[in-house]
């Protein structure tokens, strides 16, 4: 059933539901690094409130009873636990900047962190890669732990209408209008990531021209590719997960 088809209920429970798998997803990934971490999905009974995982819980472990809906303030009005602190003021600025951005995704994984440390963006080396090709950004501002709306609203301004956003000597933030897709473009980013450190440290890569690079994107960069490689992310969890 297409979104389209569902009534706001039904939205409701398929967003928590492909929240929880990706989690278990960017669990198998390896993305799950004590307290840090989090991805969110635009409430559609209450689009000023977000679904959030559980401050302090492994994602690998979390199920659908555990998520928090939170409000424009941050307080929790459905579920019981505590909200990562950055996790709020990261993604509810987001969430209030972009209302067509259904979810966002941030871990603090090792790839992305590595890369995050050069200051620039990714460079069209792989035909992956340019699935990000002028659609991804840095935030150059590191300024500590992010704990104030400020400092979310900054790295909203520097997300812009991208699909992606490098922060600097910090990780990578994806954003998508599913859950599906942002988390399918933190997993691919994380990647390109690894590849080009790789490729980097091996040699001088041979960069795609510009022109191939935005044709590139134009095919495996859309919401409906996106969405497509979730699929046998999908597939996966649901065939391994004895829960689920």
């Amino acid at each position: 059933m297409t979104s389209a088809r569902r009534t706001p209920q039904q939205e409701r429970d398929h967003r928590r539901l492909q929240l929880l798998i990706a989690l278990r997803a960017f669990a198998q990934a390896g993305f799950d690094e004590g307290a840090g971490g989090h991805i969110t999905a635009r409430d559609p009974l209450r689009p000023d409130h977000f679904w959030i995982n559980p401050f302090g819980r492994h994602f690998g472990h979390v199920r659908v009873e555990d998520l928090l809906l939170v409000d424009r303030e941050g307080a929790v009005v459905e579920g019981s636990g505590k909200v990562n602190p950055a996790g709020y003021a990261i993604h509810s600025r987001i969430h209030r900047a972009r209302p067509e951005v259904v979810a966002a995704a941030h871990t603090h994984s090792v790839y992305g962190r590595a890369f995050s440390s050069l200051g620039r963006p990714l460079d069209p080396l792989t035909q992956d890669a340019c699935a990000f090709f002028e659609d991804h950004v840095v935030h150059h501002e590191y300024g500590g732990v992010v704990l104030d709306g400020d400092e979310g609203t900054r790295i909203a301004r520097t997300l812009g209408g991208n699909k992606a956003v490098i922060l600097a000597n910090h990780g990578l933030l994806t954003v998508g209008g599913s859950v599906e897709e942002a988390a399918w473009w933190f997993l691919a980013m994380d990647r390109c990531c690894q590849a080009q450190l790789l490729a980097e440290a091996a040699g001088k890569p041979q960069l795609i021209e510009a022109d191939a690079a935005r044709a590139a994107r134009e095919l495996i960069g859309s919401p409906a590719i996106a969405r497509l490689n979730f699929r046998p992310v999908r597939e996966h969890v649901l065939n391994t997960a004895a829960d689920l």
